[in-house]
């Protein structure tokens, strides 16, 4: 290996997990590290792990370790997805490369994958790793939403939570379900629709009905989280502009033990009653700067669906309206 002037050579200790299980038989999960920084190199003596490499990617591969030693507690064994899902975000987060020159979040069922395409969408990502609640705001188009599933069931597959819970304001029907023809599901799939299709992209359909069946995904409205509690889920509140101060106070104190939000809207587009202040934009005022929440602000800059859109919300932007 050719050492560039900044590598340096770091012994960490594995302590509280069994290096066997957390290093793999014959170190097979420390070959898959030390594959996906091909500037390193890693040799396992007992409990006791040596790094050699390039100082920054050294750093990365000490985080790397140290959350699967997270999900090895956890769960009580490491899979191969599991050590892959960890660089997989690792490499998102710091612009390392997956074999093929891929940042991926998540592979689908159909053998694509799911990454981060805008800078927004790699700094949400690197801020849900790191905080256990990151609000992402900005304009439509930008693949928030789309962004936020793909790390919740990125989550799910590799066991850091048992659940995932998308919820979103039904504001057009004023939460007041019961008065819209149909029964539950139809009252409010048409406000749950854009959370179903980035579900569909990402997981079999076979599983995914699984998945709803046995509450494993869990995607209500807004109104219907109330008095709940969740442990170890990873929950996403999307169209947060459209909640109230009220509501995004009960929402975010429903996380409970080992779970994760994330929480997505555009400020700009609220669709409450003039009167009514956007939770959204309360949250902010209220929450920013407290240690384990972030804000990730998106821009027209980071639109990902047709080229027009963009130039669509720099019109509104200059004409000084939102709405």
């Amino acid at each position: 290996m050719a050492e560039s002037p900044e590598s340096v050579e770091r012994t960490i200790e594995i302590s509280g997990a069994e290096p066997l299980l957390l290093f793999g038989f014959n170190d097979v999960y420390l070959r898959r590290i030390e594959a996906a920084f091909a500037d390193t190199r890693l040799v396992a003596r007992g409990d006791r792990l040596k790094l050699k490499g390039p100082s920054d990617q050294v750093d990365q591969i000490e985080r790397v370790i140290g959350e699967l030693v997270v999900i090895l507690n956890r769960n009580g064994n490491l899979t191969e997805n599991d050590v892959d899902t960890i660089l997989d975000l690792a490499r998102v987060g710091t612009g390392l490369q997956r074999r093929g020159g891929q940042d991926a979040i998540l592979f689908t069922p159909q053998g694509g994958t799911i990454k981060a395409k805008t800078p927004g969408q790699a700094r949400l990502v690197e801020s849900a790793r790191q905080s256990d609640i990151a609000f992402a705001v900005g304009p439509a188009g930008t693949g928030k939403t789309y962004t936020a599933v793909a790390l919740a069931v990125s989550a799910l597959k590799s066991r850091q939570v048992k659940k995932i819970v998308l919820t979103r304001p039904a504001v057009e029907a004023g939460e007041s379900l019961g008065f819209l023809p149909g029964g539950f599901r139809d009252k409010v799939d048409p406000y749950l629709r854009p959370l179903y299709d980035a579900l569909e992209d990402m997981i079999d359909s076979e599983k995914l009905r699984s998945y709803l069946e046995r509450n494993i995904v869990e995607i209500v409205p807004l109104a219907y989280m109330r008095g709940r509690t969740l442990n170890t889920s990873f929950v996403i509140l999307d169209e947060a502009q459209n909640a109230t101060g009220g509501q995004m106070k009960m929402f975010l104190t429903r996380l409970g033990a080992g779970s994760r939000a994330i929480v997505t809207g555009d400020a700009t587009q609220t669709d409450l009653p003039a009167r009514a202040q956007s939770g959204l934009v309360q949250a902010r005022s209220i929450l920013e700067g407290v240690d384990g929440i972030a804000f990730v602000d998106f821009s027209k800059e980071d639109v990902v669906r047709h080229k027009l859109v963009k130039d669509i919300i720099e019109a509104y932007e200059k004409a000084g309206t939102g709405s």
